[in-house]
């Protein structure tokens, strides 16, 4: 087999596990192997390390598939590593037909991304090793997982680092654009064909689980409290508001929600499920909103949720202008025309609000633009957030790391004048695992904050 001789003076990454040899940690290449082909990763004294497959083209010119020598990566090979995937998931993924089944070089396949959304599988080829073994592929998942049908979704540029066009379309079988999948009780209609990505983000499962605790105890904050009351001769604990009258709405005593940048409105559905009062339900595609009022409707949840069209951004400023705009009528010193509609409009606040925008940052140069994006959602988004609620904030940009993370909300909360408490802290779910040394893999923040203003203690 072809072999490629690492530098003396190299990081030791491999030893710790790392899947990536890049260009610059290659002394010299033996055999003179294919694109795509395996090749044997050798130290500089010619010991053997790991098996890959190799692309000269790209800047990651070796990718890690093996730690013992293998002869050829076949349908054998991936049916394998398929069936360890499988098990993964059905341990840790309870009750559910949708999930990812590989997930890149955590699975030991770099490269490759596989989604089930129930019967129907999508796959992700990012790299040439695995866009020349397609067909190995495909049969090792009909061999392990018996699909209806298989379809290809390698639309995404990073395939261009390859030397590889996008592309897309059925493998196998039948491949309808839409399947409904259930997600933590939900059902959930992914489009397949055109959604983001391969058509759903599953690696906020479990956060999405997460908010339950805070949907619910809002009710006496409006004044309804459970008394005991009696009727037709039966003695019943009832909601009752000030005026004393039993409330008839059955979430009395739910959140009101604000979802930003919701693409198929999954925590808007959460929020429903665990029983929040009203959702809003935002993004800027109108594609993305059709999606989400499917879902609610497929869940029955139409009557509190209410759908906008608009920039994150610019309507979280326009809801703050508007309730700056109120406190300064509230103080006014003169008596204040109310009948006049408030100049900035908006003016609304929530008891939870939601921030799960996509990634800011793309690449290292883009940090510091997308620490500006972090603070200014996170900003505007706290001061929505009524007193003693709660701010739900993540990132999926690698390349905000964690530290930085926390120290821009830092930033936002002490601007907005509030304090803010982390009750929760969360990374991807678990058909998302990590290797540890794999920073790369190590993405995706999630926090949860209690909001408080100084003023108030």
């Amino acid at each position: 087999m072809p072999s490629v001789i690492l530098e003396r003076s190299r990081k030791k990454r491999l030893e710790q596990g790392h899947p990536w040899v890049y260009k610059s940690e290659i002394a010299s290449v033996t055999g003179d192997p294919a694109p795509g082909e395996l090749v044997s990763v050798l130290n500089h004294q010619g010991r053997f390390m790991a098996a890959g497959y190799y692309n000269p083209q790209s800047q990651i010119t070796v990718r890690i598939v093996s730690y013992q020598p293998i002869e050829r990566m076949d349908e054998d090979f991936f049916a394998a590593r398929f069936e360890e995937c499988k098990r993964h998931r059905e341990r840790f993924i309870e009750g559910e037909n949708a999930y990812r089944l590989v997930y890149g070089e955590a699975d030991f396949l770099p490269g490759l991304i596989v989604d089930r959304f129930a019967d129907v599988l999508v796959v992700q080829l990012l790299t040439l090793g695995m866009d020349k073994r397609r067909d190995e592929i495909v049969g090792a998942l009909v061999r392990v997982m018996q699909p209806r049908g298989i379809y290809e979704r390698s639309d995404v540029s990073v395939r261009e680092l390859e030397g590889l066009e996008q592309r897309k379309g059925p493998l196998y079988g039948d491949c309808p654009r839409h399947v409904v999948v259930t997600e933590n009780g939900l059902s959930i209609k992914v489009d397949t064909w055109e959604g983001q990505k391969t058509g759903y983000f599953f690696d906020q499962r479990e956060n999405r689980a997460s908010i339950k605790p805070l949907m619910t105890g809002w009710g006496s904050r409006s004044g309804i409290t459970l008394q005991t009351i009696e009727e037709n001769g039966e003695t019943k604990t009832v909601p009752v508001n000030k005026s004393g009258k039993a409330v008839s709405f059955p979430y009395w005593d739910g959140a009101t929600v604000l979802e930003c940048f919701s693409h198929t409105g999954s925590f808007t559905l959460h929020a429903c499920k665990y029983g929040a009062k009203k959702v809003t339900c935002l993004d800027i595609s109108e594609h993305a909103i059709e999606s989400a009022r499917e879902n609610v409707e497929l869940n029955g949840f139409q009557d509190r949720v209410e759908f906008v069209v608009d920039d994150a951004f610019q309507y979280l400023r326009n809801q703050v202008k508007g309730v700056e705009e109120r406190q300064q009528r509230a103080q006014a010193d003169q008596k204040v025309d109310t009948s006049k509609p408030l100049t900035a409009g908006g003016g609304r606040t929530f008891d939870v609000v939601i921030l799960d925008p996509p990634a800011f940052a793309k690449t290292k140069s883009a940090v510091k633009g997308a620490c500006r994006g972090y603070k200014d959602i996170n900003l505007h988004g706290m001061k929505l957030v009524n007193e003693g609620g709660y701010l739900v904030t993540a990132s999926c940009s690698y390349h905000m790391r964690p530290d930085l993370f926390l120290e821009t909300i830092q930033e936002a909360a002490r601007d907005a004048g509030k304090v803010l408490r982390l009750v929760e802290w969360r990374a991807a779910g678990k058909d998302h695992p990590q290797i540890l040394g794999v920073d790369e893999g190590h993405y995706l923040k999630f926090a949860v904050f209690e909001v408080r203003s100084k003023t108030n203690l």
